[in-house]
């Protein structure tokens, strides 16, 4: 994980209020995210992160589970990263 400056970890306990939704999936998938990829966005990026916060639950939940896609690019883009991010990695055997 990248350091993070004092502002960044202020944002960082602002956010990780902000991913209690109402859905536990969705809590512990953004949550899981902010600790293992948040610090490596760009200004853009986390820009669309607090953009795709906005989003209704069960419109997020669509887009993590692949029943919808994001219509904007930018959002597309930004679930698809937080997917891969917070995958589990696959036993090996």
């Amino acid at each position: 994980m990248d350091a993070l400056s004092p502002e960044d970890v202020i944002e960082l306990r602002r956010l990780r209020w902000q991913c209690r939704r109402g859905m536990l999936e969705l809590d512990h998938l953004l949550d899981r995210f902010l600790d293992l990829g948040y610090a490596s966005l760009d200004a853009e990026r986390r820009e669309t992160f607090l953009r795709l916060l906005g989003e209704q639950d069960q419109r997020l939940s669509d887009w993590f589970m692949s029943r919808a896609v994001p219509p904007d690019e930018s959002l597309r883009d930004l679930v698809e990263h937080i997917v891969e991010t917070v995958r589990e990695p696959t036993p090996r055997g």
